[in-house]
């Protein structure tokens, strides 16, 4: 979301959705949520590192029992335990889960990445910038579409 607009979103009315990064690299996550701030971006911002936490995390298992549901999940691929193509699958098998919109964020330019998250469901893939600047720009573009533009799932 936006300051520059004239109506901001009541957080204590559940207008923000929470962003879910999911990336196993500190640095990653650290400027992406730097970015993420810098285009004025208002919703909670929580993270976690692999596959099996972003799992955990949905399911609200273990130390995530009291795990808000996220309006958006920023995944990248590569990570340890399980990577997040195979994330992907599980969360758009899952009834509860799958209307969960997912952005694929990865350093990836590989074709096989793009048509095989697709193909599981993925709704959209974005090749990180290589330049904090490409990757507020990035950012921000994300932010107007999934959080001006589009009408989100309801949180339940």
């Amino acid at each position: 979301m936006y300051f520059d607009h004239m109506l901001l979103p009541d957080p204590m009315k559940g207008d923000l959705v929470v962003i879910l990064l999911a990336d196993d690299d500190p640095d990653d996550r650290a400027l992406t949520k730097r970015a993420l701030r810098q285009s004025r971006v208002v919703n909670n911002v929580m993270e976690v590192e692999d596959g099996e936490e972003l799992l955990d995390f949905l399911h609200q298992r273990g130390d995530f029992g009291d795990a808000p549901r996220p309006g958006l999940i920023l995944l990248d691929l590569n990570m340890p335990r399980k990577d997040g193509r195979e994330a992907l699958e599980e969360i758009k098998r899952h009834p509860d889960l799958r209307c969960i919109p997912i952005v694929v964020l990865t350093t990836s330019e590989a074709e096989q990445d793009v048509l095989q998250t697709y193909n599981l469901g993925v709704n959209a893939f974005v090749t990180k910038p290589v330049t904090f600047d490409g990757l507020s720009r990035a950012v921000r573009v994300l932010s107007d579409f999934w959080f001006e533009l589009v009408k989100l799932p309801p949180v339940s």
